[in-house]
C-alpha cells in the first residue's frame, strides 16, 4: 500500500492507460480523482473502482478549455483540499503511421499542441497550489519522441515538449520538494490504439529487448512508485517504460 492516504488526480482516467493507472493506484491505497472529457466512461470507471473498495470521484474536464481546468481545480480544492500526486495522462494521438510531415493539416497540428502541451501545462499550473512537499507529478510522454517515429510528427513533437517541460518543472518545483518525472511508454495494446496500423504494432513487438505486446498494466507499477515521496530523487528524469524498445 505504497500510496496509502495519498490523494492522486489522473487526467484521461476514463479508459485505456489512465484507467489502468487508476486501478493500480487504488490497489496501492490511493484516494483518487479521475478526470476526462469522456464523461460516461469516466463515471463507469469511477463506479467500478468504488465497487472494488476504492475512494474515487470522477470529474469532467476538457484540456482544450482553460475554464474547464480551473473548474476542476476548484472542485478538488473544495472537496479533497489537497493533492499528493498528479498524473498528466490525458492526450490525443492521431495519425499514427499516417501522414508525412508535409501533409499534416494545420488544424490537426494545433489541436494536438493545444491538448498535449498547453493542456498539460494548464493542469499543472492549476493543481500546483494543491501540491505540498513530498508530492509527485508524473507526465505521460512517449518513446516515439526518443527514437523519432515517422508519420506522427504532431504527436512526436508534442511529447518531446512534454519531456522538456518535465525538466523545467522539476527545476521550478524542486525547491518546494515536489518531484516531476516523465514516463515514456511505447505503443500499447488497448482500445485507444485499435486504429494503429498493424505494422507499427509489429515493429514494437518484435523490436523490444523483451519482445511481445505491451499492455497498459505493464507500466502502472512504475507509475505508482513514481507517485511516492521516495521518487523525489528521480525528479527531472525521462524514463522509457517500453520493455527495452529504446534505451535512454
Amino acid at each position: 500500500m505504497i500510496l496509502n492516504n495519498r490523494i492522486v488526480l489522473i487526467t484521461g482516467g476514463a479508459r485505456g492507460v489512465g484507467r489502468s493507472i487508476a486501478q493500480t493506484c487504488a490497489k496501492e491505497g490511493a484516494q483518487l480523482v479521475i478526470a476526462d472529457i469522456l464523461a460516461e466512461q469516466g463515471e463507469e470507471t469511477a463506479a467500478a473502482l468504488r465497487a472494488d473498495g476504492a475512494q474515487c470521484r470522477f470529474l469532467p474536464v476538457d484540456l482544450a478549455n482553460p475554464q474547464s481546468i480551473e473548474a476542476l481545480a476548484n472542485d478538488i480544492r473544495a472537496h479533497e483540499g489537497r493533492l499528493d500526486g498528479l498524473v498528466n495522462n490525458a492526450a490525443i494521438a492521431t495519425n499514427v503511421g499516417g501522414k508525412m510531415f508535409d501533409d499534416i493539416d494545420i488544424d490537426l497540428w494545433d489541436r494536438v499542441m493545444q491538448v498535449n502541451i498547453r493542456g498539460t501545462w494548464l493542469v499543472t499550473r492549476a493543481m500546483s497550489p494543491l501540491l505540498g512537499a513530498g508530492s509527485q507529478i508524473v507526465n505521460l510522454a512517449s518513446d516515439t519522441a526518443l527514437w523519432g517515429a515517422p508519420r506522427l510528427l504532431a504527436y512526436v513533437a508534442s511529447k518531446g515538449a512534454v519531456m522538456s517541460m518535465t525538466r523545467s518543472l522539476a527545476r521550478e518545483l524542486g525547491p518546494r520538494k515536489i518531484g516531476v518525472v516523465a514516463v515514456a511508454p511505447g505503443i500499447m495494446r488497448n482500445e485507444a490504439t485499435e486504429y494503429v496500423p498493424a505494422e507499427r504494432h509489429q515493429l514494437y513487438e518484435t523490436g523490444r529487448a523483451a519482445p511481445g505486446p505491451q499492455l497498459p498494466e505493464d507500466i502502472t507499477d512504475a507509475i505508482a512508485f513514481l507517485l511516492t515521496p521516495g521518487a523525489l530523487c528521480l525528479t527531472g528524469q525521462v524514463l522509457p517504460v517500453d520493455a527495452g524498445f529504446v534505451f535512454n
